[in-house]
């Protein structure tokens, strides 16, 4: 017992965390990803537009949504392990800097061929893995902010930084409506240069979390030669000594395991969706209901109003009735409104309202998703497993563009792309959701 208390007076503990510090990193989390994904979006939407100027066929430009998705796979899986060695405040710095890039280089690849095309624009792998540190980010600060509000909060708090999905797809699709007469595509793609620089220098300004500082504390503790000590350091803030340094393996080894195959295969399926009906998602409303582009960016302005909406009431939901099951009943209910977009008439109202409640429902449970994976890993491994998840979703692209390829290249529709890797997929991935652990099983908090 006296050991014990003499230890409790001499170990050392991480800084504190205050409201301050919270606001500032949710505010800085929520527009690095909002312009991330305004990036990310803007390719897909342009893609037809990109493929006219350089005279490609859809089977060429489904094919290089394919290679690029592959390659913003890889970007983004690197990023975990990098993250949990280096830091959350590093990750942000890491992230936003690399999406500015992929922005402005975007606008010159082009004249250079789809190969270099394609390696430029896998650098937004680096703004896809915001999410990753976000969510790990966070989770974390959140969680160390002593406060009962957010305790009870937090996935609602996570879901309006989260929202930021919806929102950089919106400016996106606006953007371009309004910009793409006067600059061209190229304009559209410098411009979403410059906010990124701006949220590069608000990064600065981040506290590390105090979760992350204290397991490197840990492992320095213990690559020093004082073992005893990393061990004593671990018990005293109530941690497993033996889940720090597990490194990659680790997301692959125990109670971890069933986390990283069940939401990595959930987020791959589901992908195959977003790839679909979101990235893609001006191609298919053109193709299947005859609208217009200019038509079909605003049904994407309208849907992407709702879809942040979807955000803010899937973090409400979980905090109430447990994230797992927000999950599955939104993406259940995404289903069937996709379905019933591309079986109903080509009506204008009709295909808004149906698209509108398809993204409400395919997009608005990542808000819980997201936070969810953060619940499922300890800290020593927490970007690296929701590296390895979120992934999985880009590979659920690229079987969904080479599908879609393989199938308008032998006289397919894209009615029957969207059923076979956009509705099937997004009713697969709910249902498969249903076997992950509850939030929290196998997190050290």
């Amino acid at each position: 017992m006296k050991r014990e208390e003499a230890l409790s007076k001499t170990i050392w503990t991480p800084p504190p965390v205050d409201a301050r510090d919270v606001s500032r990193a949710s505010w800085t989390a929520f527009l690095a990803w909002v312009f991330a994904v305004y990036d990310f979006i803007l390719f897909g939407t342009l893609l037809p537009e990109i493929g006219t100027h350089y005279g490609w066929s859809e089977a060429q430009q489904a094919e290089i949504a394919t290679y690029v998705a592959i390659g913003t796979a890889v970007v983004a899986f690197l990023v975990g392990p990098i993250v949990d060695r280096f830091g959350r405040r590093a990750g942000m710095i890491t992230t936003v800097a690399g999406a500015a890039l992929c922005s402005g280089l975007t606008a010159a690849a082009g004249n250079a061929g789809q190969a270099v095309l394609v390696l430029v624009r896998s650098l937004a792998g680096l703004g896809y893995a915001e999410q990753t540190v976000n969510a790990t980010y966070l989770n974390e600060m959140y969680a160390a902010l002593d406060d009962p509000r957010m305790e009870r909060r937090k996935g609602l708090f996570y879901s309006l930084v989260q929202g930021g999905w919806p929102i950089g797809a919106l400016v996106a699709a606006g953007l371009t409506a309004a910009l793409l007469p006067f600059v061209g595509w190229r304009g559209c793609f410098i411009f979403a240069t410059f906010p990124a620089i701006a949220i590069l220098l608000m990064t600065r300004r981040l506290k590390e979390s105090p979760q992350f500082l204290l397991h490197r504390r840990i492992v320095e503790t213990e690559r020093s030669g004082d073992k005893s000590g990393a061990r004593d350091l671990a018990r005293a803030h109530g941690l497993d000594y033996e889940k720090h340094g597990a490194g990659i393996r680790g997301a692959f080894r125990g109670r971890a395991l069933r986390s990283t195959i069940v939401l990595g295969l959930s987020f791959m399926l589901n992908w195959s969706t977003i790839q679909v009906f979101s990235v893609l998602g001006t191609t298919v409303i053109t193709k299947v209901h005859a609208l217009s582009f200019q038509s079909s960016l605003v049904v994407l302005v309208l849907s992407n109003v709702v879809g942040y909406a979807g955000y803010v009431a899937h973090g409400f939901i979980g905090d109430r009735f447990g994230r797992r099951n927000t999950i599955v009943a939104g993406w259940l209910l995404g289903s069937v409104s996709f379905l019933g977009m591309l079986l109903a008439p080509s009506d204008f109202s009709i295909v808004v309202a149906l698209y509108s409640a398809g993204l409400f429902f395919l997009i608005g449970p990542y808000a819980a998703a997201l936070f969810f994976i953060g619940e499922s890993y300890p800290t020593s491994i927490r970007a690296t497993g929701g590296a390895i998840v979120t992934a999985m979703g880009p590979i659920g692209a690229v079987i969904a563009s080479a599908g879609v390829t393989a199938l308008l290249a032998h006289g397919g529709s894209w009615k029957e792309g969207a059923l076979y890797f956009g509705v099937l997929p997004c009713l697969a991935s709910a249902l498969l959701m249903l076997f992950a652990r509850k939030g929290g099983e196998g997190s050290d908090k």
